[in-house]
């Protein structure tokens, strides 16, 4: 059953076009995340859903209701914001229930949620507190028990975490993915970082220009993406790509690619044997072949992989568990994800291979995955 469905969804600021004849059906209980760089329209999407912002043209319906020009509190949700916005003269416990005693609730059942959710959110030695006496963490699990005191089905999450230091953001997007097991309610939740994407959501959907590029788990999103803008937005650091044609040679799809100017070595042409077409090539197709720094081994490791090549390294990058080697295969520039214990010198030249069933082959012109 949908939770939310999004039909034909258009919105135009004048003769700018934010959202474009935009569909999307969340299920219900489902964590989707809404992805993309800024300006790609996300945040705005999340507000339309809110009814925030009234929609140019489409319909919007929750639980199956049309709530398109509805009131956002008779929506049906509850949001949380980037920032915080909590009442600096109420305590937590006034701040959790000021939504509640306007609507007029009875006492009663304010104090029954309220409790509930400090419970959930671990905040209950806080309820007595001010805003100024708490920590950014623990202000945003406020902002979240605001959002859980409504008793809603759907809640919306604006870049919840994007003004926490790294640690408390690691801590509290564990919790969330706790939160969400523990109350299965469906969730929309707005990022520009992809490894909160990555972590949390069921599924992804990645935005550029106000159209979803790629809807899909985040194993397809990472290791099947469907154009070139998603495969190069999603992975730290970036898949690395290379240029040139495709041609068939003893019924084998062959990749060779262009040589780049002033290099001292070229990249050996790749034979595609163990990669799954999405659609049927052509012969001289121009394309990029993309693969990611991860997938591509050097030294011994690189031995038994199918597509031998030559990696010059600039420089290393240690990150802790494992390094970076940045360098070159064929001019190209090249990253390696290694061992941390694993730190090839500058200048050196190694042997590199990988496996083409792991790389990615997009049309040169369209972008698409070929």
């Amino acid at each position: 059953m949908s939770s939310v469905d999004i039909r034909d969804l258009h919105l135009s600021f004048g003769s700018v076009e934010v959202l474009k004849k935009l569909n999307l059906d969340i299920a219900e209980g489902e964590f989707l995340v809404l992805l993309g760089p800024s300006g790609c329209g996300k945040s705005t999407l999340l507000n339309c859903i809110a009814g925030l912002l009234d929609i140019t043209d489409g319909q919007i319906f929750i639980n199956g209701k049309n709530v398109t020009w509805a009131e956002p509190k008779d929506r049906g949700i509850g949001m949380v914001f980037q920032s915080y916005a909590l009442y600096p003269q109420m305590t937590v416990e006034k701040n959790l229930s000021f939504g509640l005693r306007v609507a007029g609730l009875p006492k009663a059942q304010i104090t029954e949620r309220v409790a509930r959710a400090a419970e959930i959110l671990q905040i209950e030695p806080l309820l007595k507190r001010k805003p100024a006496a708490l920590s950014g963490g623990q202000r945003q699990r406020v902002a979240i028990g605001r959002a859980l005191v409504r008793d809603v089905n759907v809640f919306l999450f604006d870049e919840p975490l994007s003004n926490l230091d790294a640690k408390l953001r690691t801590d509290l997007r564990v919790e969330l993915k706790r939160l969400h097991r523990r109350l299965g309610n469906t969730m929309i939740y707005v990022t520009h970082d992809q490894i909160e994407a990555l972590t949390l959501a069921d599924r992804i959907a990645i935005m550029k220009g106000g159209i979803i590029q790629q809807l899909d788990t985040p194993h397809g999103i990472y290791h099947l993406p469907q154009n070139r803008f998603v495969a190069g937005f999603i992975g730290s650091p970036s898949m690395n790509f290379y240029t040139g044609g495709l041609s068939q040679q003893q019924g084998s799809w062959i990749f060779t690619a262009d040589s780049v100017e002033g290099a001292d070595t070229v990249l050996n042409p790749v034979v595609l044997d163990s990669y799954e077409f999405e659609s049927l090539p052509e012969a001289g197709q121009r394309v990029e072949l993309g693969i990611r720094p991860e997938h591509i081994m050097l030294g011994s490791a690189a031995a038994d992989l199918p597509s031998q090549q030559s990696f010059v390294v600039e420089l290393n990058e240690p990150m802790g568990s494992d390094a970076i080697a940045w360098g070159s295969m064929g001019g190209y520039s090249s990253t390696v994800r290694l061992d941390a214990d694993y730190l090839p010198e500058a200048g050196a030249v190694l042997a590199a291979g990988f496996d083409s069933s792991r790389a990615s082959v997009f049309d040169l012109s369209t972008g698409e995955r070929v």
